[in-house]
């Protein structure tokens, strides 16, 4: 007796979980062939191991070594190569600088006044798409500015959960609730600790290199997923190690130029 008790879909094709009377069987089922099969006792092992499977033997797979190796390919003197520094690094270190001297992160967890130099702030790079920027001005100007700043601040200085959910109360009523815009300011003031989340490259190199975030990340601004990519993150650092990644704009900078690597695109200058 056979019955199928969970199913789901990685790209064409479908996953489907089925239960007999002596185990679990996890079937990838494509064009209507079964293309890979995985058996076994316990039913969530089965499903994520012929899941694992999938993403390894498929086109985007590359793991933390190719990872490492595709970004040398693009800057082949790593983090201290010019063309590194004047297409990654360096505009993003002018906006902390300038975010900083506006704006000191202690100063924003208490304080008052400070929407427009945070919007200047948000503005001073292309990390968020015109529409976000656009909304943050309505928020920034009006009476729930300053309560933002604070929370984004607190969130900043580690405060994690709280301060997210306060972030996403705020941001709500401005269609605004986005991962780019909750980890923004906290990249810029604490690059040492916290990471810049742009979704879909980001979930393109999850899956490049087998990562739990590529399963558990939603749009839903829940501090889990953030915590599984700082997870991540860890282990690009490690995985780099000899090339002395300096902070999360190193780290992030790899995400972004890997996860979105194509064959064939035009190699920048060394």
């Amino acid at each position: 007796m056979m019955k199928t008790i969970r199913e789901g879909i990685a790209g064409k094709v479908k996953l489907r979980l089925v239960q007999t009377d002596k185990e679990f069987v996890a079937l990838a089922i494509e064009g209507g062939k079964t293309i890979a099969q995985i058996s076994g006792q316990d039913a969530d092992e089965v499903w994520n191991v012929l899941q694992m499977q999938l993403t390894r033997e498929g086109p985007n797979w590359f793991g933390y070594a190719g990872a490492r190796s595709r970004f040398l390919q693009w800057f082949a003197g790593g983090f201290t190569s010019p063309a590194y520094l004047a297409d990654e690094r360096d505009y993003k270190l002018r906006a902390k600088t300038e975010l900083e001297k506006t704006t000191p992160v202690e100063e924003a967890a208490s304080g008052s006044g400070h929407g427009e130099a945070v919007l200047r702030a948000y503005r001073a790079t292309n990390l968020l798409y015109p529409i976000e920027k656009t909304r943050m001005q309505g928020l920034l100007r009006g009476a729930d500015g300053d309560a933002f700043i604070q929370s984004a601040a607190r969130f900043a200085l580690g405060e994690g959960k709280p301060a997210l959910r306060a972030m996403e109360t705020l941001l709500r009523p401005h269609d605004n609730a986005k991962w780019t815009v909750v980890t923004y300011l906290a990249f810029l003031w604490r690059p040492e600790d916290h990471i810049f989340l742009k979704p879909e490259v980001t979930k393109d190199f999850a899956e490049r290199v087998d990562h739990g975030l590529a399963r558990s990340y939603a749009a839903d601004l829940d501090y889990g997923i953030y915590e599984d990519l700082l997870a991540m993150a860890g282990s690009i650092r490690q995985s780099m190690a000899d090339l002395e990644p300096r902070d999360m704009i190193d780290i992030q900078s790899v995400i972004w130029v890997t996860g979105d690597y194509r064959e064939g695109r035009d190699v920048p200058q060394p």
